[in-house]
């Protein structure tokens, strides 16, 4: 395992990430999800909170010029699981779970984001009642955006670790896509959501850090706390 907080200082622009683990006393399930921006258009976001999860809003309205990959619900519960997100596919997920269709089936009929010559990845996470989850990533099999790889990992949750999955490698241009597994991150150090919060802001990037959401879910009761923080507000 490395350190979530080295691994965030590392990097200037991982782009949108998810992190997913257990808590170090194993009682609750842990959730973080960000995105970043470099274009005027990906900063003017906000997070906001819906009734059954968020959804990413254009801090000015006035200066949102395509909502197309930058507005979608990065989060959806359903029953006592959490669906997370960096796309609309959120929606395609729940979709397909409230039919009784697999998390990998409803990710078959969809690919990473048209937006050449980046092809940014689709990351998407399930966290199960039982504080399992999965993580995937859809992304470009070639620099020419020509056709899909997709990878799905499958975690049983172990106290005092996570998972953390990004759209980019780095920052440059055209931005490289994450590669490999996972990677495997130690939570022991957060005691409560407020500190697992405060790492995970306070460690990414401040000039294109945009939104943070996070939530602790008690997996004996189902109980949850969440928290947002927004640069534009």
């Amino acid at each position: 395992m490395v350190s979530l907080e080295k691994e965030l200082q590392g990097n200037t622009y991982p782009g949108r990430g998810i992190v997913i683990g257990r808590s170090r006393d194993g009682k609750h399930a842990v959730i973080g999800y960000f995105i970043m921006g470099r274009s005027e258009n990906s900063r003017n976001r906000v997070f906001v909170k819906e009734p059954d999860g968020i959804r990413t809003e254009a801090f000015d309205p006035a200066k949102l010029t395509d909502p197309s990959l930058i507005i979608y619900h990065p989060v959806r519960r359903l029953g006592r699981g959490f669906i997370v997100t960096n796309g609309d596919q959120t929606d395609t997920v729940r979709d397909f779970l409230e039919k009784g269709l697999p998390f990998e089936q409803a990710l078959r009929t969809r690919e990473f984001e048209p937006d050449g010559p980046n092809w940014t990845p689709r990351i998407s996470g399930l966290l199960s009642p039982d504080g399992s989850y999965k993580l995937s990533i859809l992304k470009s099999a070639d620099a020419q955006g020509s056709a899909c790889a997709r990878y799905t990992f499958e975690y049983p949750g172990i106290k005092g670790t996570g998972h953390f999955l990004h759209t980019y490698a780095h920052d440059g241009n055209p931005i490289p896509s994450f590669e490999g597994e996972p990677t495997a991150v130690s939570l022991e150090d957060y005691a409560c959501i407020n500190c697992f919060t405060n790492a995970l802001w306070d460690n990414l990037n401040a000039d294109n850090r945009v939104s943070l959401y996070t939530c602790w879910i008690d997996l004996e009761t189902g109980e949850f706390t969440e928290k947002i923080v927004n640069k534009n507000q």
